[in-house]
């Protein structure tokens, strides 16, 4: 038996979530996620107009006028959602932790998906992989990816982006729309203390990144249609002025403490932390990968139709 405040929470989100897809996103999923292939849906008469290419010389000679064959693209899709559940998707700064906005962005791209007949699968991951749900139809198989990717408990709280993507072409053989949905972060970005041997903040950030081969990235890639989705929050970007704070590590459980008063401790820090946003985008171009940095304090409804947008004029003119 499901509790009550669980289901409240899924079905908050169902209704915001299905208001995007509706006002913003609609029609958006369906052109830039096209079909493997064209499948033979009819024989018909031709009609001035018609590709002569088309026409079916066996049916054509059997009935004394001309017919040509009629082709369907091949629409049915698999979504594949690699969610990642690390201990650091559990921070917020603000209303929404980055494990609540991943849970809204997986079941806007699962509601497109169904609403176009095509399957969703999820795969989260931690370390390793915690959880794998074969892809599915229909929205009582949507709700319950909401449901594990909001509350399901991982038994590890580090994050390995290469095991994930390990998995995804181990079960999934068919090419699919996979979406990675993470903060790529191995520890929280936050200030070296003096003389520590801590790695530096863009490092950190890279961490799941680097463990993950350009190699592999790129192989997801060619067999998949891969897609990088990275959500963060504003105080992984800057930090507030607010004197001593003492920062703990999500994911190894390391204490630090920092003086966010100091002016130039939170400009270092903003300028790292926008280098390193730099270099995950290049990791991801380098590999050839489609990225979107979303955040917590922002609506992304917009940010996802830009997203699509793009993607459809690219490949109109490829």
């Amino acid at each position: 038996m499901i509790p009550r405040e669980i289901l409240k929470k899924i079905r908050q989100i169902e209704l915001r979530t299905n208001r995007i897809v509706t006002e913003t996103l609609a029609g958006q999923y369906h052109s830039v996620f096209k079909g493997q292939g064209m499948n033979f849906d009819e024989v018909r008469e031709y009609q001035p107009g018609d590709d002569v290419r088309a026409i079916d010389w066996n049916v054509t000679a059997r009935m004394n006028h001309p017919f040509i064959k009629k082709f369907v693209e091949e629409r049915e899709l698999t979504l594949m959602l690699l969610v990642d559940v690390s201990g650091s998707g559990l921070f917020g700064s603000l209303e929404q932790s980055k494990r609540e906005l991943a849970a809204e962005i997986a079941s806007v791209l699962a509601f497109s998906a169904i609403r176009n007949n095509d399957k969703v699968g999820l795969i989260l991951f931690s370390d390793e992989v915690e959880k794998f749900i074969p892809p599915r139809k229909g929205r009582s198989h949507v709700l319950r990816v909401i449901r594990e990717v909001l509350f399901y408990e991982p038994k590890h709280r580090g994050t390995d982006l290469n095991a994930a993507l390990e998995f995804l072409l181990r079960v999934q053989s068919h090419k699919a729309i996979a979406v990675v949905i993470s903060d790529f972060i191995g520890s929280p970005a936050i200030p070296r203390r003096e003389g520590s041997r801590r790695p530096k903040p863009q490092m950190m950030l890279l961490e799941s990144l680097a463990q993950a081969s350009f190699t592999l990235l790129r192989q997801a890639n060619r067999r998949h249609d891969l897609v990088a989705v990275q959500v963060t929050d504003p105080r992984e970007l800057e930090l507030p002025a607010l004197g001593r704070l003492v920062f703990q590590d999500a994911e190894t459980g390391e204490i630090v403490e920092v003086n966010t008063g100091d002016a130039r401790n939170r400009d270092a820090f903003a300028v790292r932390q926008a280098r390193a946003q730099e270099i995950v985008a290049q990791v991801f171009r380098k590999a050839g990968i489609d990225a979107i940095q979303l955040r917590t304090d922002q609506p992304y409804g917009g940010i996802l139709g830009r997203f699509f947008e793009t993607r459809e004029k690219r490949r109109l003119r490829g």
